[in-house]
């Protein structure tokens, strides 16, 4: 017999795994329960964080959507030398970019709603000098300046656009 054999039946002599020296070896209804008390308040301490963290990602999301929208709407002005629309509809959580078709090929206007997955953010606040609207002209320039409020929880993001150079920036 191998060296090796050897040594697995002194180990299995030394720590039997049944019979009657394995009894006794078991998990205690104390450690159990001090294990159950641990995941638990690790899970207390992490459920909340996930929350905030989830809505500041949503935030964020929603935030980079609209502000990518409001170039897409500039950029399809300049290339049709025409004015095109963003309006907005904060009761509703939506805003369309009027003349400009859906990048997923849907007849239509492109419509954005933000309540829906994966944003489930509210327009919390539109302010274009006291229009729910800014126009890009034929050159890409906003009719006005103003700001866009996304909020989703607890969390907020404003959306710029310049009213002189036309530059979209999220502070």
């Amino acid at each position: 017999m191998s060296p090796c054999c050897r040594q697995v039946r002194v180990r299995l002599r030394e720590f039997p795994l049944c019979g009657p020296a394995a009894r006794g070896r078991g998990v205690s209804l104390l450690e159990v329960v001090l294990v159950l008390a641990i995941v638990t308040i690790g899970a207390a301490l992490a459920v909340p964080r996930y929350g905030r963290a989830s809505a500041r990602y949503r935030a964020d999301l929603a935030a980079r959507r609209v502000a990518a929208d409001l170039r897409l709407a500039q950029t399809c002005a300049r290339a049709a030398s025409d004015s095109r629309t963003v309006s907005f509809t904060p009761a509703t959580g939506r805003y369309q970019l009027l003349d400009v078709p859906a990048p997923d090929g849907t007849p239509g206007d492109y419509t954005v709603v933000l309540r829906a997955e994966p944003y489930r953010a509210a327009l919390a606040a539109v302010d274009f000098n006291d229009s729910f609207q800014v126009v890009f002209s034929g050159w890409g320039l906003p009719d006005q300046g103003g700001t866009v409020v996304v909020s989703t929880g607890s969390q907020q993001r404003t959306i710029q656009v310049d009213g002189t150079t036309g530059t979209v920036s999220i502070p």
